[in-house]
């Protein structure tokens, strides 16, 4: 199979001369796709999207895949659904000029070949592959003067919550829900009405729409809500039974195997035996990495802040200070801490081949793995330290820590040793009888002073933030958290796609739009680009 190259027009039309005039005043990007088209998707570039695709001569008529990775920016841009964007491309002017097919009657593609096509580029990560091209996009059209640029980067990381498409529910709906998955699975393997089917097992609640409707209880009476979950169960059971005694070999491989173990995991996660009225409970506590939607398995409970919580993903981002272009994305569970992304952004700029310098990012990634050895190598951490407060009692910074000596020595002159990562423990007498007790401890057991693993990281982060030069150092990841609320504008705040590798997806798309905005703007603005 010969995939077609897209190769639109290098000089354009008078009436496309026209629609590029006007679309220089608002829109502006449309302008900035049409000129640099055949540089970002450049005849290498083509030829890597090319390789998406198996060479065995089967399938529809190709078309050109640069084509249809510019039709996915457009569509970021545009903010439309899969048809809005095969519409647009039929109607709107502007598109047909990016796309090269002004006058067209018909679509220059439909929204399966669309489809496909999105689910191709992210099979073979080449959504990181388009972020990397626009580096290397400002650099063939001399936005920035990448050899006055330092050799080592100066970086920033940040991240911000998504919320995910999927539908957040509670312990009775989850359980119903994913029982009812069962059920309609049942229902194809055996070519009968899913309907039909609950009668016949006797199982009634699980095709009610609505569960806590079919319970019709007091949901603030403890044992009546005890007692309906275990008639939510007893169903379940029911249905489980059957499954096993009809539909064994069926039950041990997809799709029925993993709508079963979607139900055992939501049962295991949420209930646990109860001492007091027998059956099952639902669980004291939240259990960790709880699953919070049937349709979306990668969505989690989070927080952003101790009084902002959320269901779904944080997006995280790694900006160069310099350019203030992204150089990596990635998307991960809203309950996962920010320093278990880190070493994947590392990773990501460090195959890009550039080095650090210097790292800027908030407390939430300081404690990441990757740190130490970051640190180690050379590159500069710059990140506000962990707040030391102790109410009107000596805090750790009233300490005198000596690393090279690995002792610690208290404000009364008591000198112990330390471990990092443990406590040091002054003596007791010698507390007692200091003079500077009430000031330190109300502890007849002598003072404990809790050691960080990071705490000589700790120590030179506090020096820097009490100094305004320093103080000015950490102001600059201001910059990061400009490009993020620019990267939520262009994807929205809600997630697009269920599950996390799609929403990576649509937040690298709107990275790569975020780039190509900052291009345009230096292009636009040579001045302001050499100052800066």
């Amino acid at each position: 199979m010969t995939l077609p190259r897209w190769n639109p027009p290098v000089t354009l039309s008078p009436r496309e001369a026209r629609i590029r005039k006007r679309v220089g005043k608002k829109r502006k990007l449309f302008g900035f796709l049409c000129d640099h088209r055949l540089e970002l998707f450049d005849d290498d570039f083509q030829a890597e999207l090319e390789q998406m695709y198996r060479d065995t001569g089967a399938g529809k008529n190709p078309m050109p895949p640069a084509l249809l990775a510019m039709a996915l920016l457009l569509q970021g841009y545009s903010n439309a659904s899969d048809s809005e964007a095969v519409e647009l491309a039929a109607c709107d002017a502007r598109w047909q000029l990016v796309l090269g097919c002004l006058g067209c009657d018909d679509p220059p593609f439909s929204q399966g070949s669309l489809f496909n096509f999105r689910e191709r580029l992210i099979a073979h990560d080449m959504d990181r592959k388009l972020l990397e091209r626009t580096r290397e996009l400002a650099k063939r059209t001399g936005a920035f003067d990448f050899k006055k640029l330092p050799k080592k980067l100066d970086v920033a990381v940040d991240s911000s919550p998504l919320r995910g498409a999927g539908r957040v529910e509670d312990t009775f709906n989850l359980l119903a829900h994913a029982a009812w998955k069962v059920v309609l699975c049942v229902a194809e393997l055996r070519a009968r009405p899913a309907e039909l089917l609950v009668d016949e097992l006797g199982i009634p609640l699980l095709a009610e729409p609505s569960i806590k409707k079919a319970l019709d209880i007091d949901w603030s009476n403890p044992a009546a809500k005890s007692a309906a979950l275990n008639r939510l169960l007893g169903q379940i059971e029911t249905l489980e039974q059957w499954v096993e005694t009809n539909l064994s070999s069926e039950s041990s491989k997809p799709p029925l195997q993993d709508q079963l173990a979607l139900l055992e995991q939501l049962r295991g996660q949420d209930l646990e035996p109860d001492p007091d009225r027998g059956g099952q409970r639902i669980k004291r506590g939240v259990a960790k990495d709880r699953r919070v939607s049937v349709e979306d398995p990668d969505m989690r409970h989070g927080r952003k802040t101790k009084t902002k919580s959320f269901n779904g993903y944080k997006r995280h981002v790694v900006v160069s200070l310099h350019t203030k272009l992204i150089l990596a994305v990635t998307v991960a569970p809203a309950n996962q801490p920010e320093k278990d992304s880190l070493p994947t952004l590392v990773d990501r700029v460090e195959h890009l081949g550039l080095e650090l310098a210097s790292l800027h990012f908030d407390r939430g990634y300081i404690e990441s793995s990757d740190v130490p050895e970051l640190v180690a190598s050379g590159v500069e951490v710059i990140c506000k330290p962990w707040r030391q407060s102790n109410g009107d009692k000596f805090a750790k910074t009233d300490f005198s820590l000596d690393f090279a000596s690995q002792t610690v020595t208290c404000p009364g002159g008591q000198t112990q040793p330390m471990l990092l990562g443990e406590s040091a423990r002054f003596e007791a007498d010698v507390c007692n009888a200091c003079e500077l007790k009430p000031k330190c401890t109300t502890s007849d057991r002598g003072r404990g002073l809790r050691i960080a693993a990071n705490e000589p990281l700790q120590a030179k982060l506090r020096v820097l933030q009490r100094a305004p030069r320093g103080r000015a150092r950490l102001r600059q990841r201001v910059v990061v958290e400009h490009t993020l609320a620019h990267v939520g504008q262009r994807q929205g705040n809600r997630a697009r796609y269920l599950g996390m590798r799609k929403n990576e997806y649509d937040s690298t798309r709107a990275a790569v739009l975020v780039n190509l905005q900052v291009i345009q703007h230096e292009l636009e603005c040579p001045k302001l680009a050499n100052a800066a």
